[in-house]
């Protein structure tokens, strides 16, 4: 009888083996959908921007507006994904957004004026809206269909941004090239990388969405019910757009701060490296926490831990300290967001899924707007280091508001 018993206990893992496989590789396909969106689009640019600057005779601030029209085109993507959604499917999107990120980023290789790239910016911003809310909608999907790794799906869907960072820190120093607008090569780098990445993810989408097709109607009519009000998660949604503003103040001028304060150009890229691993890894770090905290606790803990990596290279510019810094930083960012998907999956009907994400982007893209502009401007007049810790005080200041998150109640 103990050996019967035995036997049906291994059974029983294997069994779960088998199934829970197939649903990991799902998020991960998906995750590099969520490396295009972000990972290539938005914050390889930290690593042409020391290029572009020198090269168009910008200031900081004029720099910073770049990331800040990408964020504009992301407000204006995740403001207009709610109408698209009644129309289109999320797995449609996630496809389109995806296919017109990769050319975006081919054509901005074409062009070495400041306003066409702006213009290019933004419109990038508004496709990758599109990936990154649908994509975020079929991992909540996935996560639904194994609970027990809810986090983990999540975690890896968001974290998938780091290899989108790895490839960026390796691909940009070697095609970036020692002459006039050299940097350009550097794009069209990028866009091949989107195009290998988004045959993947669009290949993982199409499968999520037809396995739980059936899954997610039932779940719609079924979750119909009252769904909260926004003022009933506004402390959430502060402190959401408070990381806005301070982490892309990080990611937008980290790699100029090293490489001002005389760090080598293979550190720099050493460390960008790193901070794209540490992010890769980062689903398995912070699974738990999603799973257990359904107010804002999970995004008070990740804005805290955030504000003391992007001190850390503002006050001490050793490259020992700017390695923990981004460490610390790249396993914790992706997770923030993530926390907000798990926030709604814990606490809005199915039916709402959709709405929640989107009205936690919006807020996410205001604060992505101001902060390029804003440590720009501060970094101009007193210092790249200034303006980073300006950052850590925002993350600061959003992290005391997340924690003043409760949970919702009869959802």
């Amino acid at each position: 009888m103990p050996t019967k018993t035995l036997d049906a206990a291994s059974t029983d893992t294997s069994t779960e083996a088998a199934q829970r496989l197939p649903t990991l590789m799902l998020a991960a396909g998906l995750s590099l959908g969520s490396a295009i969106a972000l990972g290539l689009a938005r914050f390889a640019y930290a690593l042409l921007l020391p290029s572009m600057k020198l090269d168009l005779g910008w200031s900081f601030a004029q720099a910073g507006a770049m990331n800040t029209a990408n964020a504009l085109g992301y407000l204006l993507g995740a403001l207009a994904f709610p109408r698209l959604a009644r129309r289109w499917s999320a797995g449609v999107l996630f496809g389109a957004g995806c296919v017109t990120t990769a050319l975006l980023m081919a054509i901005s290789g074409l062009f070495a004026d400041t306003h066409s790239l702006l213009a290019l910016r933004v419109i990038t911003g508004a496709s990758s809206a599109a990936i990154f809310i649908s994509g975020g909608v079929l991992a909540a999907r996935l996560a639904s269909a194994r609970p027990h790794d809810a986090g983990l799906v999540l975690g890896l869907y968001y974290g998938g941004t780091g290899w989108g960072i790895v490839v960026s820190s390796v691909l940009v120093p070697l095609t970036i090239f020692n002459v006039a607008h050299g940097w350009q090569f550097a794009w069209f780098a990028l866009a091949v990388a989107c195009v290998v990445f988004a045959a993947i993810a669009i290949g993982a989408a199409r499968k999520v969405e037809s396995a739980h097709v059936a899954g997610s109607s039932a779940a719609h009519v079924s979750g119909i019910a009252d769904a909260p009000r926004w003022p009933r998660f506004s402390p959430a949604l502060a402190g959401y757009g408070l990381f806005g503003v301070g982490y892309i103040g990080y990611m937008t001028f980290i790699v100029a701060l090293l490489r001002n304060a005389g760090i080598s150009a293979a550190v720099v890229t050493g460390f960008y490296l790193l901070l794209g691993v540490a992010t890769v890894v980062s689903a398995r770090v912070w699974s738990g926490l999603l799973d257990r905290m359904r107010g804002g606790h999970a995004l008070a803990i990740l804005n805290a831990l955030l504000a003391v990596a992007t001190l850390l290279p503002a006050l001490f510019t050793q490259p020992w300290v700017a390695f923990v810094s981004g460490v610390l930083f790249g396993a914790t960012f992706l997770s923030a967001v993530a926390s907000t998907t798990a926030f709604v999956r814990h606490n809005l009907p199915v039916s709402h899924w959709a709405k929640g994400i989107s009205a936690f982007t919006i807020v996410f893209a205001f604060g992505q707007i101001v902060g390029p502009m804003v440590i720009g401007w501060v970094s101009d007049g007193a210092g790249l280091a200034r303006g980073l810790v300006y950052s850590a005080l925002l993350l600061a200041a959003g992290a005391v508001l997340a924690v003043c998150q409760k949970p919702l109640r009869g959802v």
